[in-house]
């Protein structure tokens, strides 16, 4: 094990072996001491052992470094720690481990999940044996608090306006979604990328800081031509916003900018069109969930004032067309590597899609 205590940007790695990991774990960490133990314990714990640890901390001040450090000394398993001084964003940080990261696939994991022991060994038995067009793979993600409802299998559904959904969410689980088959995109709470896809696509956009930068980074991956697989067999379970909170105007006011980005970086021009219709329809199932106590924007509005929901929705916008000469040419560069048209994109995004009131009305 190895890390750098200097406080920079910079990691250090000590190889334990000669030999290259098969697959490297990216965890984020802000402050999650916490989920620390039973995460790592977890990992260590793996039937599946060909793997490297980047722990990337973005500027913690509970002691989260220190703690992992002694919970993985002396343990064989390689690690790199990577530190910030200041929180960089979920996006940006795990940019700086993929830079870093040996092996040919990549597993992004929260901090506050738990893996089941053969989870590693189960994703990389799909990776493997996947034909090459494939670059992602989604686990299948239960809830901490009740190991029997799902918090997403098969990774992320897409509501029309650009903000995804883990396919599932909320439903007990009783083994309806317990089938190797074609899916959108991983969630990054638990995603599995190729390394040669990442080259190719590119990394999260750090633009993002946090909240649908997994989304950009799979439509782009699709839109290239990369695939996807559900592997419900491995199994893990997950504090949903165990880090970053619920439901706070600061995740409310990413989500509403970030999923902006996400269309006008990625959707044909069709879908462009239909944008505002489906975002205005989007609002009015979110009012009816404020008046009726259902959804996450009934549970923000418990903290905020209607002016203050309107204020996040403002300020959102102009956050993300600010910076529209930006995103048109992001747009381009990701255009030059499209490998399916426009109609293959939109028969892509139906068959994945998600109502209004499935986004909006539940939590």
């Amino acid at each position: 094990m190895s890390g750098n205590g200097s406080g920079s940007d910079n990691g250090s790695r000590v190889s334990a072996s000669g030999v290259l990991p098969q697959l490297s774990i990216v965890i984020v960490n802000w402050n999650g001491k916490g989920f620390l133990e039973a995460n790592l314990k977890s990992l260590l714990s793996q039937t599946y052992k060909l793997f490297e640890l980047l722990f990337v901390d973005n500027g913690s001040s509970d002691g989260s470094v220190e703690f992992a450090r002694s919970l993985l000394s002396g343990t064989g398993t390689e690690v790199t720690f990577i530190r910030n001084r200041s929180n960089r964003g979920f996006a940006a940080a795990n940019n700086q481990g993929f830079a870093k990261a040996r092996g040919e696939f990549i597993l992004t994991l929260n901090n506050d999940t738990v893996l089941e022991k053969n989870c590693l060994e189960q994703l990389m038995d799909a990776a493997l044996t996947s034909e090459e067009g494939v670059g992602m793979w989604a686990p299948k993600i239960l809830s901490m608090s009740d190991s029997g409802v799902i918090d997403s299998v098969g990774g992320l559904l897409l509501y029309p306006n650009g903000i995804g959904r883990g396919q599932g969410r909320m439903e007990r689980d009783t083994s309806q979604f317990d089938s190797i088959k074609e899916a959108l995109m991983p969630s990054a709470c638990a995603g599995l990328y190729r390394k040669a896809m990442l080259d190719e696509v590119g990394y999260f956009d750090p633009d993002f800081f946090a909240y649908c930068e997994d989304t950009d980074l799979g439509l782009r991956a699709r839109i290239a031509g990369w695939s996807c697989l559900s592997v419900p067999g491995a199994v893990l379970f997950h504090h949903y916003s165990g880090t970053s909170g619920s439901h706070t105007p600061f995740k409310a006011y990413l989500v509403e900018r970030n999923h902006v980005w996400v269309v006008l970086k990625n959707f044909p021009p069709l879908s462009l069109l239909l944008f505002p219709f489906y975002e205005v329809w989007r609002y009015v199932a979110q009012v009816v969930g404020v008046l009726t106590g259902k959804g996450a924007g009934a549970r923000l509005a418990g903290e905020l004032s209607f002016a203050g929901l309107m204020g996040i929705v403002v300020r959102a916008y102009a956050g993300a067309l600010v910076t529209l000469p930006a995103t048109i040419s992001k747009r381009k560069d990701i255009k030059k590597r499209a490998r399916i048209t426009s109609g293959q994109f939109r028969a892509l995004l139906k068959r994945y899609s998600i109502s209004a009131a499935e986004l909006a009305l539940k939590d």
